[in-house]
């Protein structure tokens, strides 16, 4: 299914729009419309400082080397931080010359609608094996909304661009990256809110090779991530405990999660630690008797009978849906 150039994307996370569909709603809401850590990173003290100067280039230099660590890549000069990945993928098709554009999907809507708004010709493929006529590549992995990993072996090298949306690879098992072994001509984009649960600072990067990476960093121009983003990513980054004690609660709490949604006759198709996909031929009726009792899940247009849930913050958050689905 194309969607067209003009088209606003929904998204999750929109509670105001939900809010005003249901003002009388149980409060407080539960938002499980995203597939973002909901037990973000703990952020302390920053300094005043950095709320009064420009971020210089020595903390931007340090985030690079902390991103470089943790991502696995060799070389600072082929990472490039961003504010947001969104910011990234609006900024690609306009530096490309107009190309023949597959995206594996249907998946995040936003890759398709900014390389149409930019006038190149884009189509969805359902795979890989269908891409051959295309200059242009764009895949999402692990996928957003159906958690499809592809095989980094079958990646269709050789293209004008290859790019690899790779928001949600932190919560998969070593390995699942490219970071550490970049094919050449490939991009890679890689979320930093979404898997420590700091959406709002907007920081994300684009893995790279060499010339496209300088490309992005002149468009993109000086300050392009704030001083507190570069200083909570630096930090956050550097720290090696606390990623792999929060992919083992996500994978506790998805677990959870699987069992409550089950029990409530849905099927599950798919997902990622951070968000279930999930199946059942009352799937939009059911979302408007969850935002009655004040829970927010995501639906979509193209997939009535399909529901994404993100996962519970906490253990009030899950008896909290357990009841409302189980009436």
């Amino acid at each position: 299914m194309e969607v067209a150039a003009g088209k606003r994307v929904a998204h999750g996370g929109d509670l105001s729009t939900i809010r005003r569909r249901f003002p009388d709603a149980t409060e407080p809401w539960i938002d499980l419309s995203t597939g973002i850590n909901p037990v973000p990173y703990p952020v302390g003290d920053l300094s005043p400082e950095i709320w009064k100067r420009l971020p210089t280039r020595q903390q931007e230099e340090a985030l690079l080397i902390a991103a470089a660590r943790r991502y696995g890549v060799r070389d600072t000069a082929t990472i490039v931080a961003a504010p947001g990945t969104q910011a990234l993928i609006q900024l690609l098709p306009r530096l490309m010359p107009t190309s023949r554009v597959a995206v594996i999907g249907p998946t995040y809507e936003e890759h398709e609608v900014c390389w149409r708004r930019h006038g190149h010709d884009v189509s969805v493929r359902a795979g890989l094996d269908q891409v051959q006529d295309c200059e242009v590549v764009i895949a999402v992995n692990p996928d957003n909304p159906t958690g499809r990993v592809l095989p980094a072996d079958r990646m269709p090298t050789g293209r004008r661009l290859l790019l690899i949306d790779e928001a949600f690879v932190d919560v998969l098992t070593e390995g699942a990256s490219l970071a550490s072994h970049l094919p050449p001509r490939t991009l890679l984009l890689r979320s930093f809110g979404k898997t420590y649960g700091l959406a709002g600072l907007r920081l994300g990067f684009a893995i790279t090779y060499p010339d496209l990476a300088r490309t992005l960093r002149d468009e993109l121009g000086p300050w392009a991530v704030s001083g507190p983003a570069l200083e909570i990513g630096r930090v956050a980054l550097d720290d090696d405990a606390w990623l792999p004690a929060a992919r083992e609660r996500m994978i506790g709490d998805r677990r959870r999660l699987d069992e409550i949604l089950v029990r409530a006759g849905f099927a599950v198709a798919g997902g990622t630690p951070l968000f279930c996909l999930v199946e059942h031929p009352d799937a939009l009726s059911i979302a408007d008797h969850l935002a009655r009792h004040g829970i927010h899940v995501r639906r979509f247009d193209a997939m009535p009978t399909r529901l994404r849930f993100g996962l519970p913050g906490n253990g009030y958050e899950f008896e909290r849906l357990a009841r409302a689905l189980a009436g």
